[in-house]
């Protein structure tokens, strides 16, 4: 209490207007007596939001969500937040199409220090940006352009030689300097995204650093492979998997893209490129891919999916993944392939089918189907 007298704060056991409160968040002690003495002052002090101005507040948390896609956990801080506003948080825009309370109740509009989940951003921002209601979609859209190309130059000042897992391989068998390796990381979810950025960039070691230029949730899409393009990084996809035209471009740009599930494997294969002690890997090789357009139930057999081959070759000994929204929600092999009422062991591009994959029936309309097979590729991971 002196030292806080030393500093013009005078509590008042002393006769000053400091309130003091004594709480322990160990024990939980003394929680509910100092929320009720912040909101004693703030009345006594007449302490008002204003809710004439525009919405402003906070983005804590955001994820992607399968069926609604990406949803964000906002704390509005000034104005009022309304169902139908435009809002900006970031290089990510959106429009409020849906908004519940912390307890899922559905509301049209919140005030100052109400936290609320919110439906209707075109991506999924990042926690800890600020967002703000603005006027309309065009004033929308230059604030995301302005922020974009803020963000991209920030990237591209980093820019560096083209850089795959195998070349740094070869680069640190052969005797050779490698400064630094950097990473793209992208992921379903927030917390596994900064989980596996802060893993990575801890294995620096004095003969190599890693370095992660940037890092979000979602699929990999174009501006991502251009930014690994013209900054010599490799993509790191956690439970996401790359746009149709974001794959071809990273194909014919020569980019690395590494798809996990686990994220021990996403460590060790970073470590042991690093390390140089590489050894005998599997390698996968991508076969084709279907969407599903319809669904039916056959009985004994379960959920049949019908499908049209967008791209490649169908494979009944096949491995498939199942993605949703760009999100991996399935990895498992095919139970039936059917063309008509006959069974195949494989369909080609332009062609429908029937599928039904084992152990999962959850298919919808909209799912994406990729087959893939395991090739055993000796000291590379490219």
């Amino acid at each position: 209490l002196r030292e806080l007298a030393d500093h013009g704060l005078v509590v008042e056991d002393w006769g000053g207007q400091t309130v003091v409160c004594k709480v322990s968040a160990l024990k939980k002690e003394g929680i509910d007596h100092l929320l009720d003495m912040i909101l004693l002052q703030a009345e006594v002090m007449e302490l008002t939001a204003n809710t004439k101005k525009p919405a402003r507040g906070l983005v804590l948390e955001a994820r992607l969500e399968r069926g609604r896609g990406p949803v964000a956990t906002l704390l509005v801080q000034e104005g009022v937040l309304e169902v139908g506003d435009i809002v900006v948080a970031g290089s990510i825009s959106g429009k409020v199409r849906a908004m519940s309370n912390d307890v899922g109740a559905r509301l049209k509009d919140a005030g100052p220090s109400t936290p609320v989940e919110v439906i209707g951003f075109s991506e999924v921002p990042e926690a800890s940006e600020v967002f703000y209601k603005v006027k309309d979609d065009r004033a929308a859209q230059k604030i995301v352009d302005y922020q974009v190309a803020t963000s991209r130059a920030a990237d591209m000042a980093k820019a560096g030689p083209r850089m795959t897992f195998a070349d740094l391989d070869k680069q640190i068998q052969a005797g050779g300097e490698v400064r630094e390796v950097k990473l793209l990381v992208k992921g379903d979810v927030h917390g596994s995204v900064e989980a596996l950025a802060a893993a990575i960039e801890k294995l620096s070691r004095p003969e190599v650093g890693v370095k992660v230029l940037h890092s979000g949730v979602g699929g990999i899409t174009e501006a991502d492979v251009n930014l690994a393009s013209a900054s010599g990084a490799i993509i790191i996809g956690f439970g996401v998997r790359p746009e149709s035209r974001a794959k071809q471009l990273a194909e014919r740009d020569k980019v690395d893209i590494r798809q996990y599930s686990i994220i021990y494997e996403a460590l060790d294969d970073v470590k042991k490129a690093m390390l140089g002690q590489l050894s005998p890997v599997s390698q996968e090789k991508s076969l084709g891919t279907a969407e599903v357009r319809d669904t039916f139930s056959v009985p004994k057999v379960g959920m049949i999916a019908g499908c049209f081959v967008t791209q490649g070759v169908v494979n009944r000994q096949a491995k498939v993944r199942l993605f949703r929204d760009n999100v991996q929600i399935y990895e498992g092999s095919v139970v039936s392939l059917r063309r008509f009422k006959n069974d195949a062991r494989e369909v080609t591009q332009g062609y429908e089918c029937g599928i039904g994959l084992n152990n999962y029936n959850d298919l919808k309309v909209g799912d994406l189907l990729e087959f893939y097979e395991v090739e055993q590729i000796a000291a590379t991971l490219s």
